[in-house]
């Protein structure tokens, strides 16, 4: 079953190329600058601009979707220091450097707009 998530993003055609060439997304659909629906796999992402289409409408409250924040999802890696050291060489930018935890190791990139994708490389118990 499809998983959609849905970002607010500045700039649609900036977050297609960085999901696109650097991720590995595809482009579902695009059928409005303000809009655009990427896959991989079952994941379905919700491309939005602020003021297109319902989801980018301000609140009553006057209150209008912003990208960033610290919600996001995550991509498991088999090699982290090689997913990030390909993606710098593309131009992502990283929040940190990579961290240690007690289940794995992660990272957070930025897409275009400030949006987080955590990546993560589990703890391999063998």
């Amino acid at each position: 079953m499809p998983v959609n998530v849905r970002y607010i993003v500045r700039d649609v055609d900036a977050a297609i190329d960085f999901y696109t060439k650097v991720l590995g997304f595809a482009v579902d659909i695009h059928p409005a600058p303000g809009f655009a629906r990427l896959r991989l796999g079952d994941l379905r992402l919700l491309l939005n601009r602020p003021g297109a289409g319902g989801a980018g409408q301000a609140l009553p409250d006057g209150s209008e979707p912003a990208p960033g924040g610290w919600n996001r999802f995550q991509f498991e890696v088999e090699d982290l220091d090689e997913t990030v050291g390909r993606m710098r060489a593309q131009g992502a930018t990283f929040r940190s450097e990579i961290i240690a935890g007690t289940g794995g190791r992660q990272v957070l990139v930025d897409d275009p707009s400030g949006n987080p994708i955590e990546l993560f490389e589990p703890v391999r118990r063998d």
